[in-house]
């Protein structure tokens, strides 16, 4: 088989178009057109295209007929940060209110790595359980400050002790409080800033997105 016979191959093995490849490789689609259909003898990009063919250079030249002979797949992200001990945490755009938020917005997520050992400091929870979001306003001051990254746990939605810190949605308002029950079935929402009164919250009212277990701070 020809250099573009063998890519073609490739492309149908893979399910991918040439355009796919093109981007994948960092080239114009022409470029690859051109090896398949005018049979063009090689490229400085062969090693990558055969990389991302899941193949090697000497299968695609011809050199060897088996694809498979001296690839060696290059190990996922999630697989090196597997080895190294790394777990995905998701960020959330979305910034909690400290002081109040409206939670019925679109948001996008971003996912960055930590070391699962240093995350064990703050909650043994698994890391889909967590969720990162930053901060918004002056409730919370002086223990957090407006554009604090905040560690959530969502594994704990069920508060049980006093006054530990929450991020909660009320009456659809994003915020963060410290949770005090009511002799009369409610939730108190405190604040630290004496500024801010408490709230009360009643049957319905009330969702906890989480516990607030760290936050984080530029210095």
């Amino acid at each position: 088989m020809t250099l573009g016979q063998r890519i073609s191959e490739r492309l149908s093995v893979m399910g991918l178009s040439q355009s796919e490849l093109a981007r994948r490789v960092g080239m114009a689609q022409s470029s690859i057109h051109a090896l398949i259909n005018r049979n063009k003898v090689g490229s400085k990009h062969l090693h990558v295209i055969a990389r991302e063919l899941e193949t090697t250079p000497e299968y695609l030249t011809g050199v060897t007929d088996d694809p498979s002979a001296g690839f060696v797949p290059v190990p996922s992200a999630s697989a090196v940060a597997a080895e190294m001990g790394m777990v995905e945490v998701r960020q959330v755009d979305l910034a909690i209110g400290m002081g109040a938020t409206y939670l019925d917005q679109p948001v996008e997520e971003v996912q960055h790595l930590f070391p699962r050992e240093w995350l064990n400091i703050y909650t043994r929870a698994s890391a889909e359980k967590l969720l990162i979001v930053k901060g918004s306003g002056d409730s919370m001051v002086p223990t957090m400050h407006d554009n604090d990254l905040l560690l959530i746990d969502t594994s704990q939605n069920a508060p049980r002790l006093t006054d530990q810190v929450w991020a909660v949605s009320y009456c659809g308002l994003g915020c963060v409080k410290r949770l005090r029950p009511t002799n009369d079935g409610g939730w108190l929402l405190l604040s630290d800033n004496p500024a801010i009164s408490p709230i009360t919250a009643y049957d319905g009212e009330l969702h906890v997105l989480g516990r607030v277990v760290a936050f984080f701070r530029k210095m």
